[in-house]
């Protein structure tokens, strides 16, 4: 397949750019000619695959972390359709988090994902659509790989983005959720799936998930398949900071999902508001580009990925 890598040089703690020439080498090895660009800014991703499809190239590689990875797949689409359904994701890890990864069971090893690179399959791929109010007050649309999510997920997610990595991914999500858990009051939502009956309730997270992971490793949605064109939808209510520090291990393993304040179901259509428009935030894969109410709505197989 013709390939172009779309290249964060910040990932990896900055080492991507710092060892490109070396990296783009084993690249060049292992499948031929490709072409590459940098990114330099938010959403730069976005713009660079865009370009790349509709220029004829038919696999777009993600060379970063879970917020490059979701660049990118925005860049799949223009105009709300799909440039190319037939264009293929490609990954190269080199992410703190790694969320997106986990659930295919990849590693950071740049072999592993060359060895994906160098072969002809790819599997469908559902994608999920959010639309939201963005931090001005204006309706937005955002394309998601992973997991997207509302609650205090949200509210750690912009803590960990603002907070130093330098531990790494986990550390810095730890302590992003021990500091919000303590400042996090659940608001009351009003939420419904495939356009039935509303329920309302108050809420620590509301995970909309196209994949299992978030949060540096929390198995939120263990069942989640990126190919059954459906969302699993993960509930959690009455947790505290007491549950996290003690039962967190049954988090990570998504052995959470037997306990009393996890609830389950799968929907392709769903839809969250604040009825005392109180603000609620969403983070989508990772980042927090606004709050409710939202709509998400899946898209299946809408692309590829390399597998």
């Amino acid at each position: 397949m013709k390939t172009f890598l779309v290249v964060n040089p910040r990932s990896a703690g900055g080492q991507t750019g710092k060892r490109w020439a070396e990296l783009s080498a084993q690249v060049g090895r292992a499948i031929g000619d490709f072409g590459q660009e940098f990114t330099a800014g938010a959403m730069d991703a976005a713009r660079i695959a865009r370009k790349a499809i509709q220029d004829g190239y038919e696999c777009i590689v993600a060379v970063g972390g879970d917020g490059t990875i979701n660049e990118v797949v925005n860049g799949f689409f223009h105009e709300g359709k799909a440039i190319n359904p037939n264009a293929a994701l490609g990954v190269i890890p080199r992410g703190t988090g790694g969320d997106f990864r986990r659930a295919f069971g990849w590693d950071l090893e740049l072999e592993s994902a060359l060895a994906r690179l160098h072969t002809e399959k790819t599997e469908p791929f559902d994608v999920g659509l959010v639309e939201y109010t963005n931090h001005e007050g204006k309706l937005e649309r955002r394309y998601f790989a992973n997991i997207a999510s509302l609650g205090v997920s949200a509210f750690v997610a912009n803590e960990v983005n603002t907070s130093n990595k330098a531990l790494g991914g986990n550390m810095a999500f730890v302590w992003g959720t021990v500091k919000g858990m303590f400042r996090f009051e659940p608001p009351t939502v009003k939420l419904r799936a495939d356009g039935g009956e509303p329920q309302v309730l108050p809420i620590n997270v509301v995970a909309v998930a196209n994949g299992r992971y978030f949060g540096s490793g929390m198995c939120v949605a263990p069942d989640a398949l990126t190919h059954d064109g459906l969302f699993d939808i993960t509930i959690w209510t009455g947790y505290t900071l007491k549950d996290f520090i003690f039962k967190s291990k049954g988090i990570y393993s998504g052995e959470h999902v037997t306990w009393k304040g996890t609830r389950r179901l799968q929907c392709r259509s769903f839809e969250a508001e604040s009825p005392s428009g109180q603000e609620v935030l969403i983070e989508i894969d990772g980042e927090v580009p606004g709050r409710l109410p939202v709509k998400m709505t899946v898209l299946p197989a809408a692309i590829r990925l390399k597998v």
